[in-house]
């Protein structure tokens, strides 16, 4: 059935993926995702570090309110936080591969992909998330 990201534009289509920014064209701030419509006039995209550290984190231990959640039932509680990639943005994310009570401010992690539903037509869903640096 193959593999589809959850939402078009939020990747690079590389071998080691980037999340996709939009840096305003008139004061540098950068933001993510980019913004789509008539605000994306102002801001050209750019691909956003690979690597960053966890800002600040929580483990989600209950099922989102469903709709809109869609993610894989039943329900598995996972790590969210925000990731600061140093002098870009701090983004919102899953966190996987950690052990919940191991998580700290301050740990290094990198980017990658992981599933996260099933669509309709079969097709898995994936979504952009950070593991821990080795």
């Amino acid at each position: 059935m193959g593999t589809r990201l959850i939402a078009e534009g939020l990747l690079t289509d590389e071998d080691a993926p980037r999340l996709i920014g939009g840096k305003d064209r008139e004061t540098g701030r950068i933001v993510f995702p980019m913004p789509e419509g008539s605000e994306a006039e102002r801001f050209d995209p750019v691909p956003l570090k690979r690597e960053g550290t966890i800002w600040s984190w929580t483990v989600q231990r209950f099922a989102p309110k469903s709709p809109p959640y869609i993610g894989t039932l039943p329900f598995e509680p996972f790590a969210l936080g925000y990731v600061e990639l140093a002098d870009e943005v701090i983004v919102e994310s899953r966190l996987t591969g950690f052990e919940f009570d191991k998580l700290e401010c301050g740990l290094p992690v990198r980017l990658t992909t992981i599933p996260f539903a099933t669509a309709p037509d079969g097709v898995t869903l994936t979504t952009f998330a950070f593991e821990p640096v080795s």
